[in-house]
């Protein structure tokens, strides 16, 4: 059985911008990947007591910015079972249920750097190959998959101060994740940070 070769960019997504678009569909061409999934974390752990977006929410921005990017979709594997969603258990359930795909598990060089902090992180390079995404200032040794990605200054924080302050977000994100966030009143101070 041949396998298909499977990217994941794990993410918040909150909200889904131009910049984890570029990072998908340069991992897609650089590493020869069948697809990408952008993977919406239902709880992400690493967000603990701070306000996000529904799940719901976030996982249809990221259908949004990905209708119509060929090989880049949207995943909510890491909605089932509900909870904190950790990366080796969602390796552990592809492993088990998907067995004809090869992931490749996509990250910023700030994520890998503290990748030790990661539930049962020591499991992760068993489960998957990891793809570390070059940041200024962040230097990941060890590491057999590097991509070299165009460098922007945006970021999802930024977005939502930027929706908070009535600042446009139009040349950030996707024209329909643009339409959910001010559809839905996201971002208008309560969760702003």
């Amino acid at each position: 059985m041949t396998q298909r070769r499977i990217g994941l960019l794990g993410g918040t997504f909150d909200p889904p911008h131009i910049g984890h678009l570029i990072v998908a569909v340069e991992a897609r061409d650089q590493l020869e990947l069948d697809e990408v999934w952008l993977v919406v974390a239902h709880t992400p752990w690493q967000k603990a007591g701070r306000v996000i977006s529904a799940p719901e929410r976030r996982l249809a921005m990221v259908r949004s910015a990905t209708e119509g990017l060929e090989g880049v979709v949207a995943s909510a594997i890491e909605f089932e079972p509900p909870g904190p969603s950790y990366t080796v258990e969602t390796l552990e359930r592809l492993a088990r249920c998907r067995s004809e795909l090869a992931p490749t598990l996509i990250m910023g060089a700030d994520a890998a750097a503290g990748i030790e902090t990661w539930h049962r992180s020591e499991e992760l390079a068993s489960l998957a190959e990891l793809a570390v995404v070059d940041r200024p200032g962040w230097a990941v040794e060890g590491v057999r998959r590097r991509l070299s990605v165009p460098q922007l200054d945006v970021s999802s924080t930024g977005i939502r101060r930027r929706v908070a302050d009535g600042r446009p977000i139009d040349v950030l994100c996707p024209p329909g994740v643009v339409s959910l966030v001010a559809g839905w009143g996201l971002y208008d101070g309560a969760n702003a940070s």
